[in-house]
């Protein structure tokens, strides 16, 4: 081998030992990304705890509901078993007619004191029908059918008036949204009720945690609650949880 061969074997053995490589620092792009996600952490965990709580009191709620149907069940067995006894009465001309307008004037009452005219499902619909129904019963003279349904319905809207307040409640905010029958709820913490859905509304009353309260209504994150003793406030969502009644309905 020639002096100049061996010169380009050494020169290319030496282009294959390079010195060490500082590495270049290359940013993690999940990791950089998720800085800001989590700052906004608590921001999500609190639109989270407002969804569960909002959750919390549709299904306690729907409990009512349940509660409350079967109850009406039960009043409508036994106003079936009344009329069954009547039957063999015949009713007069006038007193379904005077059924007919007493059933009006107690649906025009509820209609004022929920702020609902005809939703479906609720106590203003049903009695609406059953009034409906003793009308077209009086026009076929079964005088005797006419009243049954008229004092149904005048029956029905009065419960229904009397589960809400009756004339001392006062009227629905814009807004604000009746629940279908008034919900027991527990207070999960000592809580201030106040005179309005919001924090810049006065303190009316404190109640301590485990107190029991009848919620009717409520607006954007507040429910219109009264407590065991009659005391009426609105109080925070997130402060409420389900009252869980037994079986039997006591």
């Amino acid at each position: 081998m020639t002096w100049r061969a061996t010169l380009a074997v050494a020169l290319a053995a030496c282009s294959f030992r390079s010195g060490p490589v500082t590495p270049q620092v290359v940013k993690d792009s999940a990791a950089a990304g998720s800085a800001a996600p989590a700052r906004s952490a608590p921001a999500r965990d609190s639109v989270l705890a407002l969804r569960v709580a909002r959750l919390e009191l549709r299904l306690a709620e729907r409990d009512a509901q349940v509660e409350d149907l079967q109850t009406r069940l039960n009043e409508a067995r036994q106003e079936v078993v009344r009329a069954l006894a009547k039957l063999q009465t015949v009713a007069s001309r006038a007193e379904a007619a005077s059924a007919i307008a007493e059933a009006e004037i107690a649906l025009q009452a509820l209609r004022a004191a929920t702020g609902v005219q005809s939703a479906g499902g609720s106590d203003v619909a049903q009695a609406a029908t059953l009034l409906e129904q003793a009308s077209a019963e009086f026009a076929k003279q079964n005088y005797g059918g006419a009243l049954y349904l008229a004092n149904q319905a005048k029956g029905l809207a009065g419960a229904s008036r009397s589960r809400l307040g009756g004339a001392d409640r006062p009227p629905l905010r814009p807004g604000e949204v009746a629940f279908a029958v008034p919900v027991r709820l527990l207070v999960t913490a000592r809580s201030k009720l106040r005179e309005g859905p919001g924090a810049a509304y006065r303190v009316l009353f404190t109640v301590e945690p485990g107190a029991g309260v009848v919620g009717y209504s409520y607006f954007d994150q507040w429910v219109r609650v009264t407590d065991e003793s009659g005391r009426a406030g609105w109080i925070l969502l997130n402060l409420l949880g389900r009252r869980v009644t037994g079986a039997a309905g006591r």
